[in-house]
């Protein structure tokens, strides 16, 4: 990354060797090869409408979101609307999505907030987007990324999380944070958003929780991606490596 780039960023990127740039290049190829397409599964059409799917994606999978917005987004047509009601009326439209309540409210105080300070339109800043109620990284990073083309950050939701460790990216046991920093100073600012996609299509697609089937992936293959393989078919005909224990002078339970 160049000086000038980091310079703008408000935190320090950790320091990465060559080695481990030229091994991102080459997982970013791999990435780009098998997921061209990698994209937000996120419904929209306007800045406002990507800013509310993703304040419903939290804890909540892109699927669902996409089943509660379509009606959500008729009856809210502009931060103005949602401002103009109290969340007990925008509930109904989530309901089936969970901490629908709370998530209620941080639709209502947000847009409220675009509309009166913003004057309606949703910021294109990170800081003034972690400005709104309920905004964190990873939400500002969604909307700057999808909606308005800016690399501010890395989107790391709990795919990039897990596939960030899988792929040797971040040390097990890595904060989300510095996860994100670590993927900063890896790749590319113009991929940083193209990028997150393709790991999340690889995590949903390919690479999931339970890693069944990963390890036969050309990706998790060539970058020895997975590390708990317990259920890889590999896995249980390897022979076991521990030593055999020593039996001398100990009594027989058959005897």
């Amino acid at each position: 990354m160049s000086r000038n780039v980091a310079d703008l960023l408000p935190f320090d990127l950790p320091k990465v060797t060559a080695a481990d740039k030229r091994r991102a290049a080459s997982l970013l190829a791999a990435l780009e090869k098998h997921y061209p397409d990698a994209h937000c599964e996120l419904t929209y059409t306007r800045p406002h409408e990507l800013l509310a799917a993703t304040i419903l994606s939290a804890q909540c999978t892109d699927v669902a979101v996409n089943k509660a917005t379509p009606a959500l987004f008729a009856r809210f047509l502009t931060p103005a609307d949602y401002a103009s009601v109290e969340p007990i009326e925008i509930e109904p439209y989530i309901r089936s999505l969970g901490f629908f309540r709370n998530k209620a409210k941080s639709l209502h105080l947000s847009m409220k907030e675009i509309v009166e300070r913003f004057g309606g339109r949703v910021p294109e800043t990170m800081d003034e987007l972690l400005s709104l109620h309920g905004v964190a990284r990873k939400t500002a990073n969604v909307v700057l990324g999808n909606a308005f083309g800016v690399n501010d950050g890395f989107v790391v939701d709990t795919h990039v999380e897990r596939l960030s460790v899988r792929l040797c990216l971040a040390p097990a046991g890595t904060t989300v944070p510095m996860i994100e920093r670590r993927l900063m100073a890896l790749f590319p600012r113009e991929k940083w958003c193209d990028l997150s996609h393709m790991l999340i299509f690889h995590g949903r697609r390919a690479c999931t929780a339970r890693g069944k089937g990963c390890a036969d992936h050309p990706i998790c293959q060539e970058f020895g991606a997975c590390c708990d393989r317990r259920d890889s078919p590999s896995a249980k005909s390897a022979p076991s490596k521990r030593p055999a224990k020593a039996t001398a002078g100990r009594r027989n339970p058959a005897k």
